[in-house]
């Protein structure tokens, strides 16, 4: 079903007017006020202006009510509706449901081949890992049976450059990692010489698979752009890193990190049904029977049997635009980010985007005269300069004067607040979170609800695994998720429980190795 988008009071209008705000105020005594834009020549070049003017007159902070009044403005544009989640929940279910009709949908629900749940049994050493948004951490996780488990780890952070350059670059970084913790875990003893490890790679980046060890990259997500690596097969172009490091570990199984969360947390608590990551990126994974996935019929593999879907939701909407209520801010931050039109539901809802929304919101305020008179605000201007975590540490102030958020301004900024100013701040950010988890409690309701979990009889509730930066550190961020489930499902979704997902990216892949590798052995379904 296709929806109309919420009132934005003249998106696109003032989608162009905050990209090139014009100057007001005059004279040559008192506070500057800032201006900015961009002008693109004949030739493609763009160039960025910022300028001043000064104003005359003594210039008057805001008021409690000139703030109140603008905090209902914002209160209309980020506010979700039960009603209005239903119908979003709708159109996602629809959008699921054509994902595993055929390749090639907007939510592509990618069959992961992991089939089935883990016995919780489980045991061994194996090797994990995981290429995440920010950095690559390589794993020896012992498995114990019992839904018990022990981990060494060691973290590599990535650098922007590396996000960037030739895709085979970015293998060589991780094989080279890979041999180095091996290397310092063999002079340890706690790997032994030609021990037989088997590996997961997490890679959780949009992948089309037609086996467990394979995976073409559909796009980069979470702000990589490496080239020469979409349209190529990414377990090939390890392997191939491998060798050219000499590290002679063999890929069992090409995973997805929401995949793995699934796994594990149903490994350590048999209730769980979902899986979500909710940080950088956003996604989910769930089982599906193969009866209902008419693009795998070609396989010849009983209906009865379970194979984990990755919904790789974060595309929900992407390119059409009709079912999201975006504002205007957001379609700032489509237009300017590395993949217009693309990843729209991930964009509304992910870490990487909601202090940019925020700090939007700021300079359309600082462009009307109403924020920072008389200060220079020109650390803001930077697109991404203010960080998610300012919002969470916003929100959780508790101090009446709220000096927490007097610390982010002059600590990072260098700008004064008054009180109304930082109340407002306040309320924004919970506006921003709230509209956040509230549409990640409708991409969760959308599977509940195609998969008829609340139409099983009894009472008995069942598990979300959450995972990533904003359900563990955001403040209230599954409790809203819950109110959310509740407002679109009434009563019945408080059978809908979300929990900390144990570590997809490590137990989790470690667990498919092993499942992988006992599936192999036994001759089960190896051909995919």
């Amino acid at each position: 079903m296709a929806l109309n988008p919420a009132s934005t009071d003249g998106a696109d209008s003032a989608v162009e007017a905050i990209k090139r705000p014009s100057l007001t105020g005059s004279g040559s005594q008192g506070g500057s006020r800032r201006g900015s834009g961009s002008i693109t020549t004949a030739t493609g070049q763009s160039f960025t202006y910022h300028s001043r003017t000064q104003e005359s007159k003594d210039l008057q902070h805001p008021t409690q009510k000139t703030m109140t009044d603008y905090l209902r403005k914002y209160e209309s544009l980020f506010t979700l509706t039960p009603q209005r989640m239903r119908m979003i929940v709708d159109a996602f279910e629809e959008t699921l449901e054509k994902g595993l009709q055929e390749p090639g949908q907007i939510v592509p629900m990618i069959p992961t081949f992991v089939f089935g749940w883990p016995s919780g049994e489980e045991v061994g050493d194996y090797l994990a890992i995981d290429l995440g948004g920010t950095n690559l951490r390589v794993c020896l996780v012992t498995l114990q049976g019992s839904g018990k488990f022990e981990i060494t780890q060691s973290k590599y952070r990535l650098t922007e450059e590396q996000k960037q350059q030739d895709g085979e670059k970015l293998f060589d970084f991780c094989a080279e990692c890979l041999a180095a913790f091996i290397g310092s875990h063999l002079a340890d003893g706690l790997i032994q010489p030609g021990q037989d490890l088997p590996m997961g790679f997490t890679f959780s980046y949009p992948c089309a698979q037609d086996r467990i060890d394979h995976g073409v990259l559909i796009r980069w997500t979470k702000g990589f752009g490496n080239p020469n690596t979409e349209g190529r097969d990414v377990a090939a172009m390890f392997g191939a890193a491998l060798q050219r490091a000499g590290v002679p570990i063999k890929l069992t199984a090409l995973i997805n990190d929401t995949t793995g969360a699934l796994i594990a947390s149903r490994y350590v608590e048999p209730r769980t049904r979902i899986a979500c990551i909710f940080g950088t990126g956003c996604n989910a994974a769930y089982m599906e029977k193969v009866e209902n996935i008419p693009k795998l019929k070609h396989l010849g593999i009983p209906g009865d049997v379970r194979i984990a879907i990755n919904c790789e939701w974060g595309a929900f909407d992407s390119f059409h635009h009709q079912i999201l209520p975006r504002t205007k801010f957001d379609k700032i931050v489509d237009e300017t980010s590395n993949k217009p039109g693309e990843q729209a539901f991930e964009k509304c809802i992910s870490g990487r985007y909601l202090g940019e929304i925020f700090r939007l919101v700021m300079m359309e305020l600082i462009d009307e005269g109403v924020l920072f008179l008389g200060q220079d605000t020109s650390r803001l201007e930077p697109p991404y300069s203010f960080d998610t975590a300012y919002l969470s540490l916003m929100e959780s102030d508790p101090t009446e004067e709220l000096l927490t958020i007097v610390g982010v301004f002059t600590h990072f900024y260098q700008l004064e607040t008054t009180v109304p100013e930082r109340q407002f701040f306040k309320s924004l950010a919970k506006l921003i979170g709230r509209r956040a988890a509230r549409l990640s409690a409708c991409g969760i309701a959308a599977i509940v609800s195609k998969r008829g979990y609340l139409d099983e009889p009894g009472e008995e509730l069942f598990y979300v695994g959450a995972d990533g930066s904003l359900y563990d550190r955001y403040p209230g961020f599954a409790d809203r998720i819950h109110e959310g489930l509740v407002d679109i499902f009434g009563e019945k979704g408080k059978r809908i429980v979300t929990h900390h997902a144990e570590d997809g990216s490590g137990v989790g892949s470690a667990i498919i190795a092993a499942m992988t590798k006992k599936r192999y052995d036994e001759g089960r379904f190896t051909h995919c």
